[in-house]
């Protein structure tokens, strides 16, 4: 482990650590931060009140409608969020703003070698050591997960191989020039590589790489997401969940189980249901997150909105950490959920659907139109490609795969199966939702 003290802290000592932390990350912003000592002086929050971890709860939630606003009006670019002096700034990133404007997010080098510290529990729990060589096929840009991952490897004493500015075709050539062991990809682009490779007359199951550590997307908990990955490249897969606002709060690691421990050492992670109160192991609720140790821009009990189911984590893991444990992963964003029909639909599941059947290629789309033939229900369509290496006719995989859909999402979908490189392959994350109904915000 990379910090075994707190990765196996006693669970009592372990909630005592946090409710310290957490006490003085909430006189820090109190103190410091015009926006949070606004927003706990109207909550009539003490920091000193909070003793126990059910006054954790006291505190007002954060939501990321307050981030922008408080952004949008001054002093640029951070507003009034920051809870250092300017000058102590050494980072800028922001979110991608695929929900609305970016969060510009700054934060010091303190901040920086924590960020570090938390990716690098990450890459050692999935099997990262000094003697690998590991591969980035992005360039980074303005957003935090690839750049913290890079230093994190140096911190490890790992080697970095960057792979930016460069085609697909070219960072392929690259692997397996230079033998890379491991890489780091969002799950979308992992299988892109390896269609890629394909294409340029390689087998990606010859590479030397041994780990594929992914981000960006819940797919390398998705069951049909991580097997195919793990077919094509003949290598571990695993899983990380991470927010631009909150830091690398999740990881898998090298035991059997699907899903993520929760880095509590380094976060207080809430787990609530629609009421706000905490659900109970086995159910299902958003998380709400409290980085423990970050003080440039820090944010108190972050509403995520993404959806996870918590056990103990020594009931479903063997490798000794005391972390809870999110079973599945990160189950799927809230503000992806959406009703058709009267039911639920998480895009997550047709993934699983779609990506474990084998008559049909990696890629798909999903469709909702507003009404059917009637005029009255809803209509999902999913799209996805032939699969050129089974060979199973269009008609054939469309009604296989329609069977799958209804028994598992209890909707009944239509599926047209396109051919082969009919659909557009990102490189980053993939929106495959196409929400089409008027009503939809």
């Amino acid at each position: 482990m990379w910090n075994p003290a707190l990765e196996t802290m006693d669970r009592g000592a372990l909630r005592e650590l946090q409710v310290d932390r957490f006490r003085e990350q909430v006189r820090h912003v109190y103190e410091h931060s015009p926006f949070y000592r606004e927003k706990l002086d109207a909550a009539g929050i003490d920091p000193d009140d909070i003793r126990t971890y059910a006054d954790v709860r006291e505190v007002p939630t954060t939501k990321k409608g307050e981030l922008r606003e408080a952004q949008g009006s001054g002093p640029f670019p951070y507003g009034d969020l920051l809870a250092v002096g300017p000058a102590e700034v050494t980072e800028y990133h922001q979110t991608s703003g695929t929900t609305g404007e970016p969060v510009r997010q700054a934060d010091s080098w303190g901040d920086w070698e924590w960020w570090s510290d938390c990716w690098a529990s990450v890459l050692w729990a999935q099997g990262i050591r000094p003697d690998d060589r590991v591969f980035f096929p992005f360039s980074y840009n303005v957003f935090v997960a690839f750049w913290a991952a890079h230093y994190a490897c140096e911190r490890i004493g790992a080697e970095v191989v960057p792979g930016g500015n460069l085609s697909s075709a070219q960072r392929v050539r690259k692997m397996r020039e230079v033998d890379v062991t491991a890489f780091a990809s969002t799950p979308t682009y992992a299988l892109r590589l390896a269609e890629v490779a394909r294409e340029e007359g390689f087998e990606p199951s010859d590479f030397a790489v041994e780990r594929i550590v992914c981000a960006g997307e819940p797919g390398a908990s998705v069951p049909g997401t991580k097997a195919r990955i793990e077919e094509a490249w003949d290598a571990a897969v695993y899983d990380h969940a991470g927010a631009t606002e909150a830091g690398a709060w999740g990881f898998s690691c090298d035991g059997e189980s699907v899903g993520l421990h929760l880095n509590e050492a380094q976060f207080l992670i809430e787990v609530l249901d629609e009421d706000g109160e905490p659900v109970d192991p086995g159910e299902t609720g958003e998380i709400v997150i409290t980085p423990l140790n970050r003080t440039a821009q820090p944010y108190i009990r972050f509403e995520l909105r993404d959806e996870i189911g918590l056990r103990d984590g020594r009931d479903v893991c063997d490798c000794g950490r005391t972390f809870r444990f999110a079973e599945g992963g990160v189950l799927g964003r809230l503000d992806d959920l959406t009703k058709v029909n009267g039911v639920l639909l998480a895009p997550t599941a047709i993934e699983d659907v779609v990506r474990s059947y084998g008559g049909v290629s990696d890629e798909y789309e999903v469709i909702i139109d507003g009404h059917d033939e009637k005029g009255d229900l809803d209509v999902v369509t999913v799209v996805t490609e032939e699969n050129p290496g089974t060979g199973v006719p269009a008609a054939e995989a469309s009604e296989e795969l329609r069977k799958r859909l209804k028994q598992t999402t209890s909707i009944t979908c239509r599926v047209d199966v396109v051919p082969y490189e009919s659909l557009d392959r990102p490189e980053l994350k993939a929106d495959r939702l196409d929400d089409r109904r008027e009503d939809h915000v």
